[in-house]
């Protein structure tokens, strides 16, 4: 545990902590007093206002919309079905630019509705709506329909045949069992859009900005960092609360029922209702998910091939390098931090999975989610203060883009692997420590084989994510290095059809990289109850 411990406290608390110092201190001075003037100025309130109002409409929009596919995909069997759930997975390891960029083809200028109907939605909050719909559609999905699957159904049955109502056997039975699981959908989704960046980054221009976005903006536009240090500060408190609450609805949801094997509560559709509810779950996963994906491919593709052949030239003004070769950097980038977040979230599981974990071990479970909500504008920037003397000047080195895109790799390996490693029967480890093997190779001999599997899956996630960072990225890549979330919003900030044609060409590329490695690892489960 001392080396996932010293990982974070290093490259995520110190950075952190760095920058928030600096923007609180004057002249060595603590000026705690900022805080209550950041807060008291009427247009950081609206920021606040907005960040959490978007919030909550787009949990509503997402529970909405996504919970009738998690009743599709728990109970009812059809063909295709692991194939469409690997369709709706896919938005979710999209990097957030490319979701911007996809609906940005769709709403915006040139765009279908502005092509078919002159409809432009990018300058309104819609926008940002649905397009947090379509990236947090699969939480919803796989967190309750995960639960969902293994419910036994002879208990809403038995309510049946005492008289209640479809409806009313839903509500009194099946729905409290769910709450658990609906709640820690809810509060993922709501802490993923609260934190949002790319997204509003790209589709919300100057009129709508979120905490991520305005701390993004104090601190490379004005340079203002004290306001962006409150600004961290709200930011760190509400995600701690969030991710508190959370973790409640999680150990509500693994300790109160009694669960089934799900491949004996899904049956293929019986009656119109149901048929009907399949084809209206599949009409909005065409409509929602695949359309905004479709529409950014054939916009790539506008006069052929010649938005990907011009990826091939640099023009010394944005790129120092062509457009292409971030590509080959982010591919480099992610499957070095790809190995770091496996090393050390595979280290933080086997921790936290043995019996005798203490509390506050524990406890450093909830924190390890923390990078997932923390402001990744603030721990990039965070780098480049912290990390900048010996022995740790890691400013001008390769490594520094790695580290950070790990930092939000890890909890998606920890949260892959830990069920995994609690399931092996401590049994079996003590049996091969009495016959004298060591700490070592009990792991290699008894563990590994158990996990092979599961840590091929955390690697993929690692992978997926690593390559879509795009928060703390922006701040510590290279000129001569950008990696592709970075290259895709440099292109959109230039005028011209040709500069936007190459973002949706290498939004594409990215789409179908995270695409394929999603399919990959939908193959390697051997869990099919449709969580994480």
């Amino acid at each position: 545990m001392l080396v996932p411990v010293a990982f974070f406290g290093v490259f995520f608390a110190w950075p952190v902590a760095a920058i928030v110092s600096r923007g609180l201190k004057v002249d060595g001075v603590w000026r705690l007093g900022r805080i209550a003037d950041v807060l008291g100025q009427s247009d950081i309130r609206h920021v606040l206002w907005f960040t959490t109002w978007q919030a909550l409409a787009s949990t509503a929009l997402t529970l909405l919309a996504a919970l009738p596919a998690a009743h599709v995909f728990a109970r009812l069997d059809f063909p295709g079905k692991q194939v469409l759930r690997a369709v709706v997975t896919v938005p979710f390891v999209l990097p957030t630019v490319v979701v911007g960029t996809a609906f940005l083809a769709l709403v915006g200028r040139g765009g279908l509705l502005d092509e078919w109907w002159g409809v432009r939605l990018d300058t309104t909050v819609w926008a940002i709506l649905l397009a947090h719909v379509f990236f947090n559609y699969a939480v919803v999905v796989r967190t309750v329909g995960g639960l969902w699957a293994q419910l036994d159904p002879r208990q809403e049955e038995a309510a049946r045949m005492l008289g209640a109502s479809p409806l009313g056997a839903w509500r009194k039975v099946t729905l409290p069992a769910l709450a658990p699981a609906v709640a820690a959908a809810a509060l993922m989704v709501f802490l993923f859009t609260f934190t949002s960046f790319g997204v509003v980054q790209i589709l919300g221009g100057p009129t709508f900005s979120t905490l991520e976005v305005e701390i993004y903006r104090q601190t490379s536009e004005i340079f203002d960092l004290s306001t962006a240090a409150v600004l961290t500060i709200v930011q760190f408190v509400a995600v701690g609360a969030i991710l508190a609450v959370h973790a409640w609805t999680v150990r509500r949801r693994e300790s109160a029922l009694r669960l089934v094997d799900p491949s004996v509560t899904a049956r293929r559709p019986r009656g119109a209702g149901q048929w009907a509810l399949l084809a209206g779950v599949l009409a909005t996963i065409a409509v929602l998910l695949v359309l905004p994906l479709a529409v950014l491919v054939r916009r790539s593709l506008d006069g052929g091939f010649g938005y990907y052949r011009a990826l091939g030239d640099a023009d010394g003004g944005t790129f120092l390098v062509a457009p292409i070769e971030s590509v080959v950097n982010s591919l480099e980038y992610a499957v070095a931090a790809t190995a770091i977040a496996v090393v050390i979230g595979g280290l933080a599981a086997a921790a936290l999975a043995r019996r005798d974990a203490g509390r506050l071990v524990r406890g450093f479970d909830a924190l390890l989610m923390l990078p997932l909500g923390v402001s990744a504008v603030t721990v990039g920037f965070g780098f480049l203060i912290a990390l900048d003397k010996p022995p740790l000047d890691l400013r001008q080195s390769w490594i520094l883009v790695p580290l950070a895109q790990a930092l939000v790799g890890v909890p998606f390996v920890v949260r892959t692997m830990l069920p995994v490693l609690r399931a092996v029967d401590e049994r079996l480890r003590e049996a091969a420590a009495v016959l004298g093997a060591a700490p070592w190779r009990v792991w290699r001999e008894v563990d590994l084989p158990m996990v092979r599997r599961a840590l091929l899956i955390a690697a993929g996630f690692g992978f997926a994510v690593s390559l879509g960072e795009f928060g703390a990225t922006v701040f510590i890549a290279r000129p001569d290095n950008p990696t592709l979330p970075v290259a895709v919003a440099r292109l959109l900030s230039r005028p011209g059809d040709l500069n936007y044609g190459q973002a949706m060409a290498l939004s594409t590329i990215l789409m179908v990289v995270c695409a394929v490695a999603l399919l990959v690892l939908e193959r390697l489960r051997t869990d099919r109850t449709g969580e994480f």
